[in-house]
């Protein structure tokens, strides 16, 4: 139980389970402008729009399953120590299982109060609606991190970085900062992976699996357990 492996999660590995990338060719923001739907300025100009986003996106993650890269850091996690760090705002890695997991950007399964970000609700099956308000009357908006706001979990992902003895990156780009940045707090001989289809991650000396995340992942697992006969 000595080896600590931290998993960094992007959108790739959801996108086998069905949920739509941001980034990417037909992805989110080649449909909707992200100035209107994931900044603090939409929600101001337009909550009504911003809760509609969210609210499908949320019936979205709903209907998906985790697929077998989910499932595969569970069973990691059953012989040694994971900590996943993503930056989806899904749940499907706790729907799988994982019992460690920081949200970088928040999740879309929660809304917040707009007026102490400290309250937070799960929303389940629930719609947010403009009747769903905190306890000092105010809106609840979208518990995700949007553009132009701080992202509260970077510190605490780093010093899990700083602690790894393995680092896995699957189905992220690490393009998008703070989070690209995540990969400068590993300590040095620490080994690291990376799975992904369209690897194009510059990282020195790093292993690099160019297949989707529900073969890499599993291939990944099954090697590592092997190497500590775990």
């Amino acid at each position: 139980m000595s080896e600590h492996v931290v998993v960094l999660t992007g959108a790739g590995i959801s996108a086998e389970s069905g949920l739509s990338t941001f980034r990417d060719a037909g992805g989110l923001w080649e449909q909707v402008d992200l100035e209107d739907v994931a900044t603090p300025e939409a929600w101001a100009r337009n909550p009504e729009l911003v809760r509609d986003f969210y609210n499908q996106r949320r019936h979205q993650v709903l209907a998906a399953r985790p697929n077998a890269a989910h499932e595969a850091l569970v069973n990691l996690e059953n012989r040694c120590r994971v900590s996943v760090v993503t930056q989806n705002v899904d749940n499907l890695h706790e729907r799988a299982g994982s019992s460690h997991v920081l949200h970088l950007h928040g999740s879309i399964m929660e809304a917040r109060s707009a007026l102490d970000p400290e309250e937070v609700i799960e929303l389940g099956e629930q719609d947010l609606s403009p009747d769903l308000t905190c306890s000092r009357g105010h809106p609840m908006r979208p518990n995700v991190v949007w553009f132009g706001e701080a992202v509260p979990a970077m510190e605490t992902a780093a010093q899990l970085v700083s602690r790894a003895d393995h680092l896995l990156v699957v189905g992220s780009s690490l393009n998008v900062y703070p989070a690209a940045s995540l990969v400068q707090f590993v300590e040095p001989g620490v080994p690291v992976s990376v799975v992904d289809p369209d690897a194009r991650l510059h990282l020195p000396g790093a292993r690099v699996i160019r297949k989707p995340a529900t073969e890499g992942v599993p291939e990944w697992v099954s090697g590592f357990r092997a190497a500590f006969s775990i």
